[in-house]
């Protein structure tokens, strides 16, 4: 299955859509569907062992999901993110590869040849949280004149 990438999930709504949250719960990597859409997701990170990548959990409107237990493995994390409902996606630059059904895999490399598919994720800057939240949100309505 394709998604084609849809125009209305401009990078601003990315960057608005990215919150630490500073509760005292257990240091993970969380993320929350405030959409209005049920979600498919998928991460990219590097740990002590290299690259990897994990998908697909399928999150609910208005609903939060733990991605990863324990301290948020590296700085930078990446992100895609399929609207089941209304089509569309969150995407980037960065190519990691994933699979079209429930994968880990490691490296970010030859994925097509690997028998993967080479699929664009968006990053996020954690700084040296050991927890972080990622928010995604409906894009912003088009201004009318």
């Amino acid at each position: 299955m394709s998604y084609l990438r849809c125009s209305c999930f401009s990078f601003a709504a990315f960057i608005a859509s990215i919150v630490v949250q500073s509760a005292p719960a257990a240091a993970d990597l969380k993320l929350c569907n405030s959409t209005a859409s049920r979600i498919g997701v998928a991460i990219g990170y590097q740990d002590k062992e290299g690259w990897a990548t994990e998908g697909w959990w399928n999150i609910a409107s208005q609903t939060c999901e733990t991605l990863l237990k324990g301290a948020v493995p590296s700085r930078f994390i990446y992100v895609h993110a399929i609207d089941y409902d209304r089509g569309g996606e969150w995407a980037g630059k960065n190519d990691m590869c994933t699979g079209e059904k429930s994968f880990t895999i490691r490296g970010v490399q030859d994925c097509v040849s690997r028998g993967y598919k080479a699929t664009g994720f968006f990053e996020v800057d954690t700084g040296d949280a050991k927890e972080w939240t990622v928010r995604l949100t409906d894009p912003e309505p088009a201004n009318k004149k």
